[in-house]
């Protein structure tokens, strides 16, 4: 079963097909090993494609891409982390509701300053 993580990382791949996994596991905020086990694993299951670069004074140097397969199922994944960060979201609201009820603060109080933002 794909994981957030699986998502994440088609993503990033999507957008920037020559980063290396050195470069991904930092943007990720995960271990090297990591990303390494998570594109092995889009690989087998046909999502990602790895090819040298041609032209590349690296030779370990790989270009990854999302394969039609793995275009659909990153939609589908999309909307399943969509509806999971919803759902997280409203979740959130309703705790954040009570707890300003029990608290007694307006809720005026606690809206976030979007002027700062």
């Amino acid at each position: 079963m794909p994981t957030d993580t699986h998502y994440k990382l088609m993503r990033l791949l999507e957008a920037h097909p020559g980063m290396s996994q050195r470069d991904a596991a930092r943007l990720l905020g995960i271990s090297l090993g990591k990303v390494n086990y998570c594109l092995r694993a889009l690989i087998r299951r046909g999502w990602v494609k790895a090819t040298n670069f041609k032209n590349s004074q690296n030779k370990a140097a790989y270009l990854y891409v999302l394969t039609p397969r793995g275009l659909q199922s990153k939609a589908t994944l999309t909307v399943r982390y969509l509806q999971e960060r919803v759902a997280e979201y409203e979740a959130l609201r309703v705790e954040i509701e009570e707890m300003r009820r029990e608290a007694g603060i307006p809720a005026k109080a606690i809206e976030p300053d979007r002027e700062s933002r």
